[in-house]
């Protein structure tokens, strides 16, 4: 029997990434991105995500940055042939928890099921894959809730000019690895 081939193990795990988180730049950074390149990434980055079978690309600031969260700058959504990409401005990940168990339905119980489902309104799943554009010695305090599952790749690439080569890296790195879904190796 034959080992699967590099391409065959990243198409299959390609086939099993329902949702990627990508955190970069501070929110000074994004407010001073044109609509037109805003237009243009979402539109590279989620036209990528499509062609590989990912129905959910969220894009997080990786921080506040020193003017903090800027009053105009709102969740959105866009769609792309099977991908719906999320543009999340909240660079405060505890802001985010709070501002989540405040819409937590009061009938509903509190549990780790109910908080998900708010926390990544609109998607429909937690993220497979963190993709942080920073240094790995530093988690982005934007990210609070995401670190127990999720499969973390760290890349030194700015924010500005990150691309969907850039992006296709880190989902190979992810594809290369062997989940554990918080859990320890055995070894």
């Amino acid at each position: 029997m034959s080992q699967p081939s590099v391409t065959d193990t990243q198409e299959s795990f390609e086939a099993s990434l329902r949702h990627v988180l990508l955190v970069g730049g501070t929110l000074q950074q994004w407010a001073e991105m044109s609509e037109h390149a805003w237009t243009e990434l979402v539109s590279e980055l989620g036209t990528y995500c499509s062609s590989v079978g990912v129905p959910w690309l969220t894009l997080r600031a990786y921080e506040l940055g020193p003017d903090g969260q800027p009053e105009d700058m709102k969740l959105w959504t866009r769609s792309f042939d099977g991908c719906e990409v999320v543009v999340d401005p909240t660079g405060d990940g505890r802001q985010r928890f709070a501002d989540a168990m405040r819409r937590v339905d009061s009938d509903d119980e509190v549990n780790e099921a109910s908080v998900a489902a708010v926390l990544y309104e609109p998607a429909d799943c937690e993220p497979d894959l963190v993709i942080v554009l920073g240094p790995s010695t530093q988690l982005p305090p934007s990210l609070v809730w995401e670190l127990a599952y999720a499969e973390l790749v760290f890349m030194s690439a700015a924010w500005v000019g990150f691309g969907a080569g850039d992006l296709a890296g880190a989902i190979g790195t992810f594809a290369q690895r062997r989940r554990r879904f918080g859990g320890l190796d055995d070894e």
